[in-house]
């Protein structure tokens, strides 16, 4: 044991159990997880490529695509590779360093992600409420703009956790029955008091759920701008245009709130259900995201298909 000064002792390590109860299938667990990791890597930079390969696609809502793609493979790689290593080769060893170094990242690419879900409530809210002034309110510079505020407010709302799990003494405790590190699961393994951790896991807890009040605000106008519109026609235009946004928001917050439901109120139900929710969304939205845009976005679908037909085309030739 080490320790980080004289009244703090830290374990040199932790271990990670993977889902206590489903030790027996935890190898098979394994291929749809890895399965979903592969699809999100692959997806996500197929949307990266074809969002900068097309000229078209230097658009403000592509760029705020490209930013969920990355974030989305940020949060994926945090945590799945781990994840299969404690499956696959019972790698359940993680060194203190390294699950703050995790817990610190899952947190940042979540906060990331619920704010990127913000901003393009916003850019579909300006596109069917205001779409005259659409390219003046929404230009490339305010999406930058928009990028930088999202990762720095996470980043000043997230660094602080490191430090207040670094203030507190261990006595031994190390074994996390989770697959992966995460704040409130490392700070309740302390022997001392955790009341300042879990009002700051609050805070960060009723920014999420800010977030989710300002996208539904922002949908209530779009549909109060929609129903106003003459016709049945144009308004299913205009609803489809946000159809991809409202399943990208689906998949993510539908396994976070049934994963924050059983951790308040399932006192009852099984500890590897917990863990099983808590994992969906961190592995789900990242694999669902590039297919949901990527089938229901005829412009980056179109160019999908064009660089497939290419390859392939090459292929016979040579």
């Amino acid at each position: 044991m080490s320790s980080a000064n004289n009244s703090c002792i830290h374990p040199s390590s932790f271990l990670l159990l993977g889902i206590p109860g489903l030790e027996e299938v935890q190898l098979w667990l394994g291929f749809p997880f890895s399965a979903l990791y592969l699809i999100a890597l692959l997806g996500n930079v197929i949307i990266l490529f074809v969002i900068q390969r097309e000229r078209s696609l230097h658009q403000p809502m592509f760029y705020l695509l490209a930013i969920l793609a990355l974030t989305d493979l940020g949060l994926s790689t945090a945590t799945i590779p781990k994840v299969l290593g404690i499956f696959w080769f019972g790698f359940s060893e993680i060194t203190f360093r390294d699950c703050l170094a995790q817990m610190f990242f899952i947190h940042l690419f979540t906060g990331i992600e619920t704010f990127m879900l913000v901003a393009m409530a916003f850019d579909r809210y300006v596109a069917i409420c205001y779409p005259l002034q659409y390219n003046t309110i929404l230009t490339n510079k305010t999406v930058g703009i928009i990028a930088g505020v999202g990762v720095l407010k996470n980043f000043v709302l997230v660094f602080p956790l490191v430090f207040l799990l670094l203030r507190l003494s261990f006595c031994g405790h190390k074994i996390l029955a989770h697959t992966y590190c995460e704040h409130m699961g490392i700070a309740r393994l302390a022997c001392v008091s955790i009341k300042v951790n879990i009002l700051f896991g609050l805070i960060l807890i009723s920014m999420i759920l800010l977030d989710i009040v300002v996208i539904a605000i922002s949908y209530v106008k779009i549909l109060h701008a929609v129903f106003r519109l003459p016709s049945w026609e144009a308004r299913l235009k205009a609803l489809n245009t946000c159809g991809s946004h409202v399943c990208v928001i689906l998949a993510f917050f539908i396994p976070a709130f049934f994963s924050f439901l059983t951790h308040r109120f399932g006192h009852n139900i099984p500890r590897y259900i917990h863990i099983l929710l808590a994992n969906l969304y961190v592995i789900i939205p990242p694999a669902l995201n590039p297919l949901i845009y990527g089938i229901r976005t005829a412009q980056i679908r179109d160019r999908v298909v064009m660089i497939l037909l290419c390859k392939e085309i090459l292929t016979v030739n040579s």
